[in-house]
């Protein structure tokens, strides 16, 4: 039996790292299809066969009020925040304040971001941008990808001088990046994630094994998921 799940990026790792645990215990492979949160959302409404959900807080609150999530069945995953990477050679930039990382942003040959309009960091990096008013400056340097799992595989790959941002449960989860820290205070943006149950789930009480079991694991922490 396979219990499938869709998830934002920001679970891939610690999801993965559970999986061969979760089948020892119960027989089941995980089938996940992880990226940004809009995406796994129209998937969802598409009709994708899913047993349970790991998307932000938000989204699962209004996926229960629209039925497509079971009332009651939601678990707090963790807190993730939004942090900046370089590759794993390269010096790392300052970043304690807005104006370091705006000297980061515009110095840096590229900045390689999950989807801008779909992903929770991408839709908050083009805020940021926004308000630090070089959107316009840097617009030619970002490279955006589906998800900040692929982003950061592919900083880790690039050339010169780059830069990324996303949330640090992504960065964590890449081999080849570094992360340098957290956005500052006035511009971070920190993720509650949760998992619920979905009303047409195949396998519920498989998903809730699941789900007890990612929001208990002691790795989440190593994963970048900090307490709720």
């Amino acid at each position: 039996m396979t219990v499938r799940l869709l998830s934002g990026g920001a679970a891939q790792g610690l999801v993965h790292a559970l999986a061969e645990r979760f089948k020892a215990e119960t027989g089941s492979a995980i089938e996940g299809t992880f990226g940004a949160v809009g995406a796994m959302r129209e998937k969802l409404d598409a009709g994708t066969p899913t047993d349970l959900v790991i998307l932000t807080a938000a989204l699962v609150a209004q996926l229960e009020k629209e039925g497509k999530v079971v009332r009651g069945s939601s678990r707090a995953i963790g807190v993730v925040p939004t942090g900046i990477a370089v590759r794993a050679k390269d010096p790392q930039p300052k970043i304690a304040t807005v104006d370091a990382v705006r000297d980061a942003f515009v110095a840096a040959d590229g900045i390689y971001v999950p989807d801008l309009e779909q992903s929770t960091a991408g839709i908050h990096v083009a805020k940021v941008l926004d308000r630090m008013g070089i959107r316009a400056q840097v617009n030619a340097r970002l490279r955006v990808f589906p998800s900040g799992n692929i982003a950061m595989r592919a900083l880790a790959e690039a050339q010169g001088q780059p830069i990324g941002c996303t949330q640090v449960t992504e960065i964590l989860n890449t081999q080849g990046v570094t992360l340098v820290g957290n956005l500052p205070v006035e511009i971070g943006l920190s993720t509650t994630y949760t998992a619920g149950v979905c009303a047409r789930a195949a396998s519920p009480d498989l998903a809730r094994r699941l789900i007890d079991m990612i929001a208990n694991a002691p790795e989440r922490p190593r994963f970048g998921f900090v307490a709720a």
